[in-house]
Formats: C-alpha cells, structure tokens, sequence
C-alpha cells in the first residue's frame, strides 16, 4: 500500500474520533498523562490506543504544534494519514433523497468545521469541496469540526460547475443559497436529489456558478442585517431538512 502523507491534528474530540475511525490510519499520538488517563476513563470498553504509538508530553511541549494556528490542544495531538478519497459517481449509484452540500471557495478553515460539525448533527450525506481551496490539513478546521471529520462523506473534485452540471444530469435539484434570491428555502419541499449550494463567505455564489443551479433561495432574516454566517446558516438549513425528512 502506498504510503499517504501524514499530518497532524489537536484537540480532544479531533484526536479520540479519529482513534475510533476504523479507515482512519493514526500514526503516533503525543498526550499529557491526565489526557491518556482520560481516554481510558471515557471509553473503558475500548482500548484506543491499542496499536498506536503514544508519547507522553508535557502541556508545554504540546503547545509548539499549535503555535501556528492558535488553537488549544486540550493534551491530544496525533499524527494522521488522510482517509482514501472518495468518488462521488460510486456513492450516488442507485440512491434516492440524497442531501448532498456543495461549497464554492468557501476557505476559512474555522467555518468549514462548523459546517461539518452541522452537517454531521443534522444526517447531511455528503460535503463537495474543490480540492484547491480545502483545507485538508488544517488543525483548526479539524478541532471546529470537533472530530465530525471522521463521520462525513467528504467528495474533493477539481471543477465544482463541472460536479453539478454532472449531478444535474444524474437527477439532482441544485439550489444556491442567495442573499438576494426571493424565495425562503422553507417553502420548498425537499424530496428526492438535492444539492445545497454554498457560495463565499464574502461574495456569495459566482455568477458563472449561478447558471448551473435550478433555484435560488434564501433564508428569511431581519432585513436590516445583511447575511448570516455561512456555518450559521448551514446549520439553520440543515436542521429544517432534517426535521421535514
């Protein structure tokens, strides 16, 4: 088997899920001993670190891996390999009422956590993301996601008009969520394929991106604030389609 690139993640949540992800390969995990006393305590039936190699660390030493990206470790840093792509074309085959979520240079590693984290919550069964712009690496996106990373079908594509146009052909609604489209998303009826299109955190959906959605929608706001979040309004979304499903 090749070997896959290596990388690492921190925080508490990011580290236990990844252990308990079968198809997920960590390497070496670096805890403070009340965090590997934790793990233990908290899955007394497992044992996690079974064949993973673990070093013990002091609060300190583990604070140099994420000096780069502020964030806090919590006593958990692993070192991971990625998890093996997945291709969209294999797992739509013979699916019905799909809710598959789309993002167009959505960047910020910290929203796409929070989305994920939401995606997961709310039974989403899959994120498209262009493989440029995704921070796959990213420990803050893998600590907002508070390892929901490990529980979504994450499709990395290299031309997301390219995936709907695909997707449209394959039976699937595409609907872009618009600050200024005229229709509230919860009139819909979400049945059947359906992808959720999510533009920039600042610029919203591009015009050329625009020409491959069936609908334009919106969610309903206090007209004197501009927009959401994008993580907040993922959620917002997420959830109402859950409960009509």
């Amino acid at each position: 088997m090749s070997q896959k690139s290596s990388f690492f993640i921190a925080g508490r949540h990011a580290v236990i899920e990844a252990l308990k992800n079968p198809k997920r390969r960590v390497i070496k995990i670096f805890l403070t001993e009340d965090s590997k006393k934790n793990i233990h305590k908290q899955n007394p039936n497992r044992n996690l670190l079974k064949d993973v190699k673990v070093f013990f660390k002091t609060k300190k030493e583990l604070d140099k891996y994420c000096r780069s990206e502020d964030i806090l470790h919590q006593g958990y840093v692993a070192e991971i390999e990625h998890l093996e792509s997945l291709e969209l074309k294999e797992f739509i085959k013979n699916k019905n009422n799909l809710t598959i979520v789309c993002l167009d240079e959505v960047t910020d590693p910290r929203n796409i956590g929070s989305l994920i984290r939401s995606a997961v919550s709310f039974n989403i069964d899959g994120l498209i993301v262009k493989d440029r712009h995704f921070p796959s690496e990213s420990k803050l996106m893998y600590k907002s996601a508070s390892g929901c990373v490990e529980y979504l079908n994450i499709f990395k594509v290299s031309n997301i008009n390219t995936t709907l146009k695909y997707l449209r052909d394959k039976n699937f609604w595409i609907y872009g969520f618009a600050a200024n489209s005229n229709k509230d998303f919860t009139k819909i009826e979400w049945k059947g394929n359906n992808v959720l299109l999510f533009g920039s955190e600042g610029y919203g959906l591009k015009r050329h991106t625009e020409k491959y959605t069936d609908f334009l929608v919106k969610i309903d706001i206090n007209k004197n604030i501009e927009s959401l979040n994008i993580s907040n309004s993922a959620a917002i979304v997420f959830h109402h389609i859950n409960q009509q499903k």
